[in-house]
């Protein structure tokens, strides 16, 4: 599935990751990764973002993220809020 209409999700305080999610006129996924624990956590919150969007069948899109050092849980969380709004 495609995702058309830009959403969003989550905030910037600390331990929380904010998400935009928005349509790839390219297609494919596109993760632009911006965190506080980037050296130490980066293929960790990859991981995670891509097993969410692959969860929920999202095959194309730019998903960005910008990480104030959120666990897993919450990154997978932030990431289905915003594909849910944006198929509203």
């Amino acid at each position: 599935m495609e995702i058309k209409t830009p959403a969003q999700a989550g905030t910037l305080e600390s331990n929380d990751v904010y998400v935009q999610l928005l349509p790839n006129p390219k297609h494919g996924i596109d993760v632009r990764l911006k965190s506080v624990v980037y050296q130490q956590f980066k293929d960790q919150i990859m991981t995670v973002a891509l097993a969410a969007l692959d969860r929920l069948n999202i095959t194309s899109c730019i998903l960005v993220l910008d990480d104030q050092g959120a666990l897993d849980y919450t990154i997978a969380a932030r990431i289905e809020s915003a594909v849910k709004r944006s198929l509203c």
